[in-house]
């Protein structure tokens, strides 16, 4: 007679010599489908080097353009933790600010910084966005979009890309005023969407983003666009991909 105990230790040896079928063994690390993606915004779909450019013939720097951004993510965070926000462009051209003196050049005039915030409105997709997006809706995943910009910025930003028909909402953190990664950003758009965090996944190309959303209980993908990292300390993303289509084949497949 064939025991309920020599059949689970039978399973047990299969799986430990590769015997089983790779369906089946592969169930317990396959990640749960998600119910809904989150999709960051700047540099993960949509492609910064226009401002880059401008940023660093402005400032006469190859470097001047990581310099700000880096002062943009960073200010964004103190007032995050210091609970005294400012929108990302009101940080965006403090920033300049900082930049300039730390360059040891004089300050930009306002409606020069104006003209150069403005050009974050006015940037293409990523080549692999439209198709990994075309991926996933045809396949029927609910997409939404989750950025530091402000409404209006996103709003923007989405129409002039040609992006906004994928998405079932465009959504910022300017209503909470709280900057990603703080994990009540990603866990008040889960409630707004009405789906838990476990069956969401952030779709980002920033570790700093990715490891809020997990560390939040929300799944996370990484697309590994050049120059970007994902951060040790943090749980490894569920899925990694250096396109967007790799990733949508992971989650298809």
């Amino acid at each position: 007679m064939v025991t309920r105990r020599f059949v689970l230790s039978s399973l047990a040896l299969a799986t430990a010599a590769g015997a089983l079928p790779f369906s089946l063994s592969a169930m317990s690390t396959a990640p749960n489908r998600p119910r809904l993606l989150i999709f960051d915004v700047n540099e993960t779909m949509l492609d910064l080097s226009k401002l880059q450019q401008a940023v660093n013939q402005e400032f006469k720097s190859e470097t001047a353009f990581k310099q700000w951004f880096a002062l943009l993510l960073q200010y964004s965070l103190v007032d995050t933790v210091t609970g005294n926000y400012h929108n990302f462009g009101q940080i965006g051209d403090a920033a300049f600010d900082m930049l300039a003196q730390a360059l040891g050049q004089p300050a930009r005039p306002a409606a020069r910084k104006k003209e150069l915030l403005t050009l974050i409105t006015e940037l293409p997709p990523h080549p692999d966005i439209i198709p990994g997006l075309t991926a996933l809706q045809k396949a029927g995943f609910r997409m939404v979009t989750l950025t530091n910009s402000p409404d209006a910025t996103v709003q923007k930003q989405m129409a002039y890309a040609g992006l906004t028909g994928f998405f079932e909402q465009l959504l910022s953190i300017d209503s909470l005023k709280r900057y990603k990664p703080h994990p009540d950003t990603y866990r008040t758009t889960c409630e707004r969407l009405k789906v838990a965090p476990a069956q969401t996944m952030l779709v980002a190309a920033h570790g700093w983003d990715t490891a809020g959303a997990q560390l939040a209980g929300l799944q996370a993908a990484f697309i590994a666009r050049p120059g970007q990292q994902t951060y040790p300390l943090a749980p490894a993303p569920t899925l990694t991909g250096p396109t967007l289509p790799d990733i949508a084949r992971q989650l298809l497949g």
